[in-house]
């Protein structure tokens, strides 16, 4: 992939499945480097660089939902046309799980076959998070980054690091707040939903609503951890995606 959109971390020796994964508020295509490195090396594990971070910083963020769903999925739609042959699946964590999910419905309306399956972590489904994010100033977005932690505290205090963070992470919580759910059919793909057991953004109870977002094969993964277990537990959950994409794919 030459997109602006994608990064690689690792070249993929086999045909195996392409996993696409899409980070978290504020986050980038390098909170899933490790897990591109702990997965089978058959993998195609592609990262999305929203707009606004990293090597993309002079570019203005999303501050909604829709449009970047748009244009990711125009992106991805490009790329997978250029390997047809390959399976998908999409990996979003947190803020990305509701970005991989509205991808996948708005892919299904293409005429590419479907992701073979959804990861969808640290996230209820929609309409299970209603806090205004839109309303938060900084004060607020750095207190709940500390809050659900994943980021080394001291480069919070940092305000040359705060210059770049800040612009991102402002247009993502005004992306998640001014979010609505209109309803729709659900995905025909299986879905696995991944949660931390003390993750303080969701409760367990809160993975098992994406049940109602798909006909496929639905399964729940829970982890010990909080809201970036994932960070702690790279090989179990190289270890989920590899057994979620051995089973037959549902939507092909």
């Amino acid at each position: 992939m030459n997109s602006t959109w994608f990064r690689r971390f690792t070249t993929a020796t086999g045909d195996g499945p392409r996993l696409v994964c899409f980070p978290h508020a504020g986050g980038s295509a390098t909170a899933f480097k490790e897990l591109a490195h702990t997965l089978p090396a058959h993998f195609d594990v592609v990262s999305v660089q929203y707009p606004g971070r990293q090597d993309r910083y002079r570019e203005q963020p999303f501050t909604a939902l829709a449009p970047l769903v748009e244009a990711v999925a125009a992106e991805l739609t490009r790329e997978l046309a250029a390997d047809p042959g390959r399976p998908y699946a999409l990996f979003g964590h947190s803020m990305g799980a509701l970005v991989a999910f509205e991808t996948a419905r708005l892919l299904a309306r293409g005429k590419l076959p479907g992701p073979q399956r959804l990861f969808l972590s640290g996230r209820g489904g929609p309409g299970t998070d209603t806090e205004p994010y839109h309303l938060y100033d900084d004060a607020d977005l750095l207190a709940d980054v500390r809050r659900l932690g994943g980021t080394d505290q001291a480069m919070l205090e940092d305000p040359d690091i705060l210059d770049l963070v800040l612009p991102p992470l402002r247009a993502d919580y005004r992306a998640l707040g001014t979010y609505s759910w209109r309803g729709g059919e659900p995905l025909t793909a299986p879905v696995t939903a991944l949660t931390g057991d003390s993750d303080p953004m969701m409760t367990v109870q809160d993975a098992h609503t994406w049940r109602a977002h798909t006909t496929g094969e639905f399964e729940v993964k829970v982890f010990p951890g909080g809201h970036f277990y994932l960070f702690d537990h790279f090989g179990k959950v190289a270890e989920t995606v590899t057994e979620g994409l051995r089973a037959p794919a549902a939507a092909f």
